[in-house]
C-alpha cells in the first residue's frame, strides 16, 4: 500500500537535462521569454493609470490560477516537466530582476518609476500580459498580476505589496528551478494508481483534495502540524467518520496541564464536559480526587460530545502507527491565517462536513441530512465506510496544472534543501513538542 515520498532514485538533473533535449526549443511560453520584456520597452507607452484602469483585470487572473485538476495523479510528472522547461528558458534568459523592499508602498493608483521593476519582474513570470506595457503606473493589470502571482504562491490575493509577497518575488529563478527539480521526485514517486477516488493532504500547502475520476471534487483548507511536530507523510486508507466524537486527553496532557488547571480551577473538568472514567467503565466524581496528590489519578480524562469539544463535530480515522486523525474544530477562525501549520500532527479540516458527505456517499443511509441530524442531537455516532478511501498525506511544495500554471509553496518542515524557501517557518512564536493531540487541549 506504501509508496515512500522521495525514495524513487531519480536524478534530478538528468531528469531535466532529459526533459530540454526531449524538445525545449519550442515549449515556453511567450510571456516567459526575456525578449518579449525587450519587445515592450519599445512599445508605445499606454498613457496614465486612469486610461489603463480595467475593472476585470483582476478578477480573471487570480481565478484563472484555480484549477480542478488535482497535485497528485497520472499528469503531474508531465505538468511539473513541462513547468521545469519553462523555468530553465527564463534562467537561461537571465531570470528576472530583484524587487525592491520598498516595493512594499506600492499599490492600487501609485505611480512610481519603480512600477517598471515590479512589471518587468511579473511579466517574465507569466503574471503579468505583455499587452499591459512598461508604464510606471500599478493600474489594475499590475494588480491583477500581483494578485495571480499571491495566488501562485499560497498567499491572500488582495494584490497588496506585503513581506511575503516580495519575498516570495525574490527568490531567483534558478532556485525555483531546483524546487521544481526536488518536487518531480516526488511527484513521480506518486504517479501509480491512487484509486478512483481518493483523498490528498498537501502539508505546505494546508489543503485538502477529494478527487473523484482524476478532477478535483472538493478542496478544503486545513491546519497541519507545526515544524517541531510535523504531520506525517503516508499513504494510507480512511476507513470511519465518527460524529459527534470524544475526545480522550492523552496521559501528558492529564499531568502537564489538566491537573495543575483543576489545583486553579476545581470546575474546569465540569466547564468543559470532561469526565472521569475508572477501569470498569464507571463515572468518577472530580470532588473526590486530591488533585494535589504527587501523581494524577489513573482514570479516563474523556470529554463529552458538543460544540465546545475539541474536535467539535467530527473525527475521520485513517490507518496510521501515529495516532493522527483529520477532524472538525470549534476554533474556525485559524482557518483565516495566512499560516496554518499549528497542530500537533493531527489534521483540521475547513467546511468538514462536505468532505464527510463526500467520503460517505456509497455506504447506505448517510445523506447530508442525515449526518446534519445526528450531529445535531450531540449523540457520539461511529460510522464504518462502506469502502475505504485512499488517503495521501504528502509533502508537495511546487506542482504545475496542464494549464502550464505553476504552484509554489513555503518549505515550512525545510526539507528542500534550501534555507531561502522556508520563508515564514521563523515567524511566530516556537512551541514544545507534545503528543499528537495536545493543542486539543479545551480552554
Amino acid at each position: 500500500m506504501s509508496k515512500k515520498i522521495g525514495s524513487e532514485a531519480l536524478s534530478r538533473r538528468a531528469l531535466l537535462r532529459s526533459a530540454v533535449s526531449a524538445g525545449a526549443a519550442a515549449l515556453a511560453a511567450p510571456a516567459l521569454a526575456q525578449s518579449a520584456v525587450d519587445d515592450l520597452i519599445n512599445a508605445p507607452r499606454r498613457g496614465t493609470w486612469d486610461d489603463q484602469f480595467d475593472a476585470k483585470a483582476a478578477s480573471r487572473t487570480a481565478v484563472n490560477v484555480v484549477s480542478n485538476n488535482p497535485v497528485l495523479g497520472p499528469d503531474g510528472p508531465a505538468n511539473i516537466q513541462q513547468a521545469m522547461l519553462d523555468y530553465q528558458q527564463i534562467v537561461s534568459n537571465g531570470g528576472w530582476p530583484e524587487v525592491s523592499p520598498a516595493a512594499q508602498r506600492l499599490r492600487l493608483g501609485v505611480v512610481d518609476p519603480s512600477v517598471q521593476v515590479l512589471r518587468q519582474r511579473l511579466m517574465i513570470s507569466g503574471d503579468l500580459p505583455r499587452e499591459a506595457g512598461m508604464s510606471s503606473s500599478f493600474d489594475s493589470y499590475v494588480d491583477g498580476a500581483v494578485k495571480r502571482f499571491q495566488a501562485r504562491h499560497g498567499l491572500p490575493a488582495d494584490g497588496v505589496m506585503g513581506e511575503f509577497t516580495v519575498k516570495a518575488m525574490n527568490i531567483s529563478a534558478d532556485v525555483r528551478l531546483r524546487q521544481l527539480e526536488t518536487n518531480i521526485v516526488r511527484l513521480q514517486s506518486m504517479a501509480g494508481d491512487l484509486g478512483s477516488r481518493y483523498v490528498t493532504v498537501n502539508i505546505p500547502a494546508a489543503h485538502i483534495e477529494a478527487v473523484e475520476n482524476g478532477r478535483v471534487a472538493l478542496r478544503n483548507s486545513a491546519v497541519v502540524g507545526r515544524i517541531d511536530r510535523p504531520t506525517h507523510v503516508i499513504n494510507s486508507k480512511i476507513y470511519e467518520v465518527i460524529l459527534n466524537p470524544y475526545w480522550t486527553a492523552p496521559r501528558s496532557i492529564v499531568e502537564k496541564d489538566i491537573v495543575p488547571l483543576m489545583r486553579k480551577d476545581p470546575t474546569y473538568l465540569t466547564r468543559n464536559n470532561i469526565r472521569l472514567i475508572d477501569g470498569k467503565g464507571g463515572e468518577v466524581a472530580p470532588e473526590s480526587i486530591d488533585w494535589f496528590a504527587p501523581k494524577a489519578p489513573n482514570l479516563m480524562f474523556r470529554q463529552d460530545p458538543g460544540k465546545i469539544n475539541a474536535m467539535s463535530s467530527t473525527k475521520i480515522n485513517f490507518h496510521n502507527p501515529n495516532n493522527e486523525y483529520m477532524h472538525d474544530t470549534p476554533q474556525q477562525g485559524l482557518f483565516n491565517k495566512l499560516m496554518r501549520f499549528e497542530s500537533s500532527g493531527c489534521v483540521r479540516v475547513q467546511n468538514v462536513r462536505d468532505l464527510i458527505t463526500w467520503l460517505l456517499r456509497d455506504t447506505s443511509g448517510w445523506s447530508r441530512q442525515e449526518i446534519e441530524r445526528v450531529i445535531s442531537t450531540r449523540q457520539n455516532n461511529p460510522i464504518r465506510l462502506a469502502v475505504e478511501v485512499p488517503v495521501y498525506i504528502v509533502y508537495i511544495t511546487a506542482w504545475s496544472a496542464k494549464d502550464r500554471v505553476v504552484q509554489f509553496r513555503d518549505d515550512i518542515y525545510e526539507r528542500d534543501g534550501n534555507q531561502e524557501l522556508a520563508l515564514q517557518t521563523t515567524t511566530g512564536i516556537e512551541r514544545p513538542a507534545g503528543a499528537a493531540d495536545d493543542d486539543l487541549l479545551p480552554q
